[in-house]
């Protein structure tokens, strides 16, 4: 949402100045200034409070949750073998612990 076109376009929608609302709303002029031109952003109170001087209201609309594809059972059977699998071969391989870690030297590349 773009709150300082939302907040512009519903003080307009409702003919009021910039002072007028911030009257209304309890505030200055100034500061319904910078939330119009986004140079600060309202909380969301601050923002509901300012919609509600213009005779609107704040909102919350929930978006319709993207379908999640939920693998078989079979499926997740199947992957749950294979992790164990790696799982096991992992702990059979040879361990060998080095006393201190060896990078290799980097060279200067030429200009």
């Amino acid at each position: 949402m773009d709150v300082a076109a939302t907040l512009h376009a519903e003080r307009l929608r409702a003919g009021l100045s910039q002072a007028e609302l911030a009257r209304r709303a309890g505030t200055s002029q100034a500061t319904v200034s910078a939330y119009e031109t986004g140079a600060k952003q309202p909380s969301v109170a601050t923002f509901s409070r300012l919609l509600a001087a213009t005779g609107a209201r704040l909102g919350v609309s929930h978006a319709a949750p993207a379908s999640v594809a939920q693998p078989a059972p079979a499926e997740l059977r199947r992957a749950g073998e294979t992790l164990a699998q790696v799982i096991r071969l992992a702990e059979a391989l040879p361990v060998e612990h080095a006393p201190a870690l060896r990078y290799p030297r980097l060279g200067r590349r030429a200009a």
